[in-house]
């Protein structure tokens, strides 16, 4: 795909040098040979972000099956995030752009203008089956740059008129905008939402998702889908090894929750690849050097902590459920089936399975 071909806004004369916290990638050896544009602000977690705008080919898009993830096709309006979370998982994906996986993903956001327009064509055609599609699995739909574009509203229509199943996960409170849609679209499809909520602590909340709402706020979206009957499930994650992970910060977490009225809890436990590993790292060095070494045992072996500090984790989750009155999770109406081909490796099963709960 030329991103360079469907940009909009195309710029005059050289692209400024940027930012950039991380060793910059050699320009033009990407797929897509993107040079910047003219700026156009929106509003976000810093200061000079600013949106690329496409035309976008296509908006369904079909997940790999080595993902080994329980959905099969999904929707991203945005590219790059202002959450400008500092353990995202897709900040990598700014590279296949000749963007950085650090600074430029937070700041230099990718708008699909056409999206709503492009899924009515695309669910329309005769190949398209109604199969269930997955929002918010990359970067949030539900992002700042949502409020001025208003893509998910033209999305969630589409949707709705054609009846077809969908999820959406999301640290956006932009999402009780479209409540309306929301429901009218549970009414003629399977529906499901999810809010990821990894701790209820307000200063780790401003120190590593520094864009994104509150924690307070976003439980005030759990509490307004329980309250008109669709249901909220929350992804209590990353839970973060030495800031979020002690029993009484985790009991902390769980009790708000409850208290909001989760349908279902899934705690979900961090994982660094390549590109949120460096970004990651490189925070860790400036703000919490002292939990270097402890990182260093548990993700020696690559993205995923061992089976045993999971399995210590997720035990303290279960406890605070019993404690506030989830014994047992009540798994929610949902479509998502998990893949046939299984995953190979004991962590790509634990993130299956952990997905699967949502």
């Amino acid at each position: 795909m030329r991103w360079e071909q469907q940009r909009i806004v195309r710029p005059a004369g050289c692209a400024p040098e940027l930012p950039l916290a991380l060793p910059e990638p050699a320009r033009g050896s990407g797929r897509a040979g993107l040079r910047l544009p003219d700026p156009i602000p929106i509003e976000a977690g810093t200061e000079d972000a600013y949106a690329i705008e496409i035309h976008a080919k296509s908006i369904i898009n079909r997940v790999p099956s080595a993902s080994h993830v329980p959905f099969n096709w999904t929707i991203n309006p945005y590219r790059g995030c202002a959450h400008a979370c500092r353990y995202c998982f897709a900040r990598r994906t700014h590279t296949y752009l000749d963007l950085d996986a650090g600074h430029d993903f937070d700041s230099k956001i990718v708008v699909k203008v056409n999206a709503g327009a492009l899924l009515r064509k695309e669910l329309a055609s005769p190949r398209w089956r109604g199969e269930p599609i997955a929002m918010g699995t990359n970067t949030d739909p539900y992002q700042r740059a949502e409020g001025r574009y208003r893509l998910m509203r033209e999305i969630l229509a589409a949707l709705r008129d054609r009846a077809n199943p969908f999820s959406i996960l999301t640290k956006g409170t932009l999402i009780l905008r479209d409540v309306d849609l929301i429901r009218q679209a549970a009414e003629v499809a399977p529906v499901s939402v999810a809010v990821s909520i990894g701790s209820v602590d307000e200063g780790l909340w401003r120190a590593v998702e520094p864009g994104a709402p509150s924690p307070r706020r976003r439980l005030d979206v759990v509490r307004r889908f329980a309250d008109v009957g669709i249901g909220c499930s929350v992804l209590m994650a990353p839970i973060l090894p030495g800031l979020s992970d002690a029993p009484e910060q985790i009991d902390a977490t769980v009790r708000e929750l409850v208290s909001a009225g989760a349908a279902s809890i899934t705690p979900l436990l961090l994982h660094l690849r390549p590109g949120a590993r460096e970004w990651y790292r490189a925070w860790l060095s400036r703000e919490r050097p002292d939990l270097l070494p402890l990182y260093a045992r548990l993700y020696r072996n690559g993205a995923y902590a061992p089976k045993w500090y999971q399995r210590d984790v997720t035990d303290l989750v279960a406890q605070a459920k019993r404690t506030h009155g989830m014994a047992k999770s009540q798994r929610p109406g949902n479509f998502r089936t998990q893949r046939h081909d299984p995953p190979q490796s004991d962590a790509e099963r634990e993130q299956a399975r952990q997905l699967a709960l949502l």
